[in-house]
């Protein structure tokens, strides 16, 4: 049993590439001994780690093999009264969809005090698409939302922000294209411009913009699948200066 203090560092890895960084996230992957890391998490960042660090996969491939969130839980607990700190390494911003809260909670209730290194979100990525999450007269706010619910249902959440001329940014929703293009066909809002983004960050990033009502047809003539970015709202259709 370490006589370390144990400790839990939940760190947002930002959207893919690796210089998207936060400084403070830089410094502490420096100084690891144990780093629990996802599947959104570029690996390369393992590389800012001490030699002796034990990095651990816990990631969950969507729809796929995943990591048991108990199990994870677990080794939060064991590891941090093991070893003292552990980073908790997530893709793109821990609080947003990534369930980051959950395992400070958790570790709190052990005794394990507990820190959170935000990270840059995913959607903010969308601006290398020349897809602004804002705009001047166009849009004066954002809903974020989740495709798909605990049950697998699609959120209701979606039917109110249609309700806006907000931008509207759903996580998770590539398996619910259909569903989600036919919400707004229904409300005679089929033709709002959309966009599927997948790893806007990165060098073999995928885009594809259209009209919502196409959204499963633009998914597959581009060959996008999970994880991505589905953006609803005029600010896709804006043309660059």
């Amino acid at each position: 049993m370490s006589a370390l203090l144990p400790q839990l560092y939940v760190v947002g890895a930002g959207p893919g590439d690796p210089e998207l960084l936060t400084v403070k996230a830089y410094k502490l992957l420096q100084t690891a001994s144990v780093i629990l890391y996802d599947n959104l998490a570029n690996k390369a960042l393992l590389e800012l780690a001490p030699q002796d660090c034990e990095c651990i996969y816990v990631g969950k491939q969507p729809y796929g093999e995943y990591t048991p969130q108990e199990r994870i839980l677990e080794l939060i607990k064991e590891k941090a009264f093991e070893k003292g700190m552990v980073i908790r390494l997530k893709g793109g911003d821990p609080y947003i969809f990534g369930r980051g809260f959950e395992e400070i909670l958790f570790a709190r209730t052990h005794g394990i005090e507990t820190f959170y290194i935000p990270g840059i979100s995913s959607m903010q990525a969308l601006g290398f698409e020349d897809i602004p999450l804002t705009h001047r007269s166009v849009s004066e706010s954002i809903w974020v939302v989740t495709g798909t619910k605990k049950d697998g249902s699609l959120s209701a959440d979606l039917k109110l922000a249609m309700q806006s001329n907000a931008t509207v940014v759903i996580y998770m929703g590539m398996k619910k294209t259909t569903d989600i293009a036919l919400a707004y066909v229904e409300v005679n809002r089929g033709d709002t411009p959309a966009a599927i983004v997948q790893h806007a960050s990165l060098p073999h990033k995928k885009t594809v913009k259209g009209k919502v009502k196409d959204l499963s047809a633009m998914a597959e003539d581009a060959k996008i699948t999970h994880p991505a970015l589905i953006i609803i709202g005029q600010v896709v259709a804006l043309n660059p200066i």
